[in-house]
């Protein structure tokens, strides 16, 4: 749904809505960019860092927006984490997804058919059900926004493929849509395929810088991994992640450094109920559990500023998984440590499931 004002205007509007919930009197370098070329009707692909302030880039313009903004999101705790944040600031905003029931699905869809809601998280998934499908026509959807978008590449040829037919989702709708997809970190061959797949004509593509001067990286080559990081743990104020390859690897490492170190630690992989692993999330987030051990099932889009570590136990599989995992320490600005532990044994499995696949 296009708007009568001019983009300037909207822009202005949209400087006076980020004071009033967010409380910045100006963007980050980069997100005036962005939201002005939302306002602008330009499918837009965002590439900025992990805690470059990607959510704000739709969140605000959906506050400024006649209508409804959906966001198609990979993750249930994702979803829920910025729900939650968005309602705290008095920000009407709701998710659809597979915890809550199918009663709950529709009364929320009609909600936001009323005007209830300025947001809407889903996942994939959820927008080809017949529900979804019946009542989309009736929702008046100004924006739609697709968070973390390199799932659409990197997850979407065989692990969701749903993902693949977003943008055939709304292909019946009589109006057209804004379309924002923000991700950071794509490839060139990812960010290829990002547009393709969602049928962006002439994307307009923003990028900023992927440096964050406040990380300084470590790597450690050697046998004795649990003595280093130990260490690390009992000398860091803060709060911390370690990334492992398994399930029982997360279960043994946080037993292992809890009673080493005196630090509350808990495993979270997926083998936890949801309820289980939400309530992990929140202790993190609150400091209450300082120290969580998982998989790679844990933190994409959650924002927890003051984390001063994150260290791989095992190596991830890609470079683009590792700069995403790394740069969840950090993001208040602050001094902080990105530490990689391998041996070769780790780098010749690598090389094995490169192979295979």
């Amino acid at each position: 749904m296009k708007s009568s004002k001019p983009v300037e205007e909207l822009f202005n509007d949209s400087l006076q809505i980020l004071k009033k919930y967010w409380g910045f009197d100006a963007y980050r370098p980069g997100q005036d960019d962005v939201v002005k070329s939302v306002f602008a009707g330009n499918e837009t692909l965002v590439l900025f860092p992990t805690g470059g302030g990607k959510s704000l880039c739709y969140q605000v313009p959906a506050m400024v927006l006649d209508g409804l903004t959906i966001v198609i999101s990979p993750l249930v705790a994702l979803m829920e984490d910025q729900v939650e944040q968005l309602n705290k600031r008095g920000i009407s905003a709701t998710f659809i997804n597979s915890t809550i029931s199918k009663f709950e699905i529709e009364q929320r869809i009609i909600n936001a058919r009323n005007g209830l809601y300025k947001l809407l998280y889903c996942a994939p998934e959820r927008l080809h059900t017949n529900l979804f499908q019946h009542e989309m026509h009736e929702l008046s959807i100004s924006l739609i926004a697709v968070d973390e978008a390199h799932c659409i590449s990197e997850w979407g040829h065989d692990f969701r493929p749903p993902y693949r037919k977003i943008r055939q989702a709304f292909d019946s709708l009589s109006y057209q849509p804004r379309w924002l997809a923000l991700t950071a970190t794509a490839t060139p061959e990812v960010r290829g395929d990002i547009i393709q797949v969602l049928g962006f004509k002439e994307p307009k593509i923003i990028s900023k810088g992927f440096e964050r001067p406040n990380l300084k990286y470590w790597v450690y080559e050697g046998a004795n991994r649990p003595e280093v990081m130990k260490r690390v743990i009992k000398k860091s104020g803060g709060s911390g992640l370690i990334y492992a390859g398994t399930r029982k690897g997360c279960e043994q490492l946080a037993i292992l450094f809890e009673m080493a170190t005196g630090k509350k630690a808990s495993p979270y992989h997926a083998g936890l109920t949801a309820k289980e692993r939400s309530m992990i999330q929140e202790k993190w987030i609150n400091g209450s559990i300082p120290l969580v051990v998982a998989t790679n099932a844990f933190g994409m889009g959650i924002d927890k500023p003051d984390c001063r570590y994150v260290m791989h136990y095992d190596p991830p599989a890609s470079l683009e998984a590792y700069y995403q995992e790394a740069g969840r320490a950090g993001r208040d600005g602050e001094l902080s440590y990105p530490m990689l532990f391998y041996r070769d044994s780790d780098i010749d499995l690598i090389r094995n499931q490169i192979s295979a696949s």
